[in-house]
């Protein structure tokens, strides 16, 4: 379009935002460009600094006060840091004469498309919003997510950790933990633990319910209230079987169970109660 144009002409021909050639190339120009480069760099620098420091300031609210949840704290941040950098770019986008409104537009179309193609990721945010915002477990709680347990060490967007029984990392989705079974050990102060003690038939049925209740609530670690229970649940085929639930706290229960099955035992060995194992006899009939 410019080739049949003189020299002169071609200077004074507008060809960018109502300027000529001319324009572009004088001083003036050349000056305000580089105070707008100046200046945008400068929004940018000043909206990272104030998004880094409210970013911060949010999440040393949650640490200072052990009521507030540090997960919930950690996701306000991040959106508040992500605002105002996308604020700041805004901003540096007016600077250049840039129609911000069209911007946003293009940017929810693209958000659109990019949305339709990132279904997994985007139902993954979406669950790890609902973890955060509802609070089924939060950091520090012992859980089970269908076959995996272990204790929560950090809550993202996108996925949640947990480190198993044997301190190994397990990272699971969000999607996979809010769409199925969470059971959160950690959620009560207190829990019921339960065993099942069988004895011989022909054992002292109350000296043995009075040894294993007496054992088991010499222990600190049990509570009188609720009251404990130590009945005879089951007739098995070789042994009379205790159903026994005591409660205790939830910090205690793992090492509480497994300490009180050996002491019931040893209480009972010396007890002269005679527990029971499964015997079988064999007859060798000659043809």
């Amino acid at each position: 379009m410019l080739e049949g144009l003189s020299q002169s002409a071609l200077f004074q021909t507008p060809i960018y935002n109502g300027r000529t050639l001319a324009d572009l190339v004088s001083f003036e120009f050349l000056a305000a460009a580089l105070g707008n480069v100046v200046s945008a760099l400068l929004i940018l620098l000043i909206g990272f600094w104030i998004a880094g420091l409210a970013s911060r300031r949010i999440k040393a609210l949650g640490d200072r006060h052990e009521a507030l949840d540090d997960t919930l704290f950690g996701f306000f941040a991040q959106i508040v840091r992500y605002i105002i950098i996308g604020y700041a770019v805004l901003f540096v986008l007016g600077t250049f004469g840039v129609q911000t409104t069209s911007i946003v537009a293009a940017i929810g179309a693209a958000g659109l498309a990019i949305g339709l193609a990132l279904q997994g990721t985007l139902s993954n945010l979406a669950a790890g919003i609902m973890i955060i915002f509802f609070r089924p477990f939060k950091q520090g709680d012992f859980v089970q997510v269908n076959d995996k347990m272990g204790t929560v060490k950090g809550i993202t967007l996108n996925y949640t950790e947990l480190a198993n029984l044997g301190n190994v990392q397990v990272i699971i989705p969000n999607a996979q933990v809010w769409g199925n079974t969470i059971t959160n050990y950690s959620a009560y102060d207190t829990r019921r633990a339960e065993w099942t003690f069988g004895v011989g038939y022909g054992s002292n049925l109350a000296l043995a319910q009075q040894v294993i209740l007496d054992t088991i609530m010499a222990d600190p670690r049990a509570k009188a209230d609720p009251e404990p229970f130590v009945q005879v649940n089951n007739l098995g085929d070789s042994s009379v079987d205790f159903l026994v639930r005591v409660w205790c706290d939830s910090a205690d229960y793992f090492a509480f169970h497994t300490d009180m099955t050996r002491k019931v035992k040893e209480a009972l060995d010396t007890a002269d109660v005679p527990i029971p194992f499964p015997t079988r006899t064999i007859y060798n009939v000659a043809e």
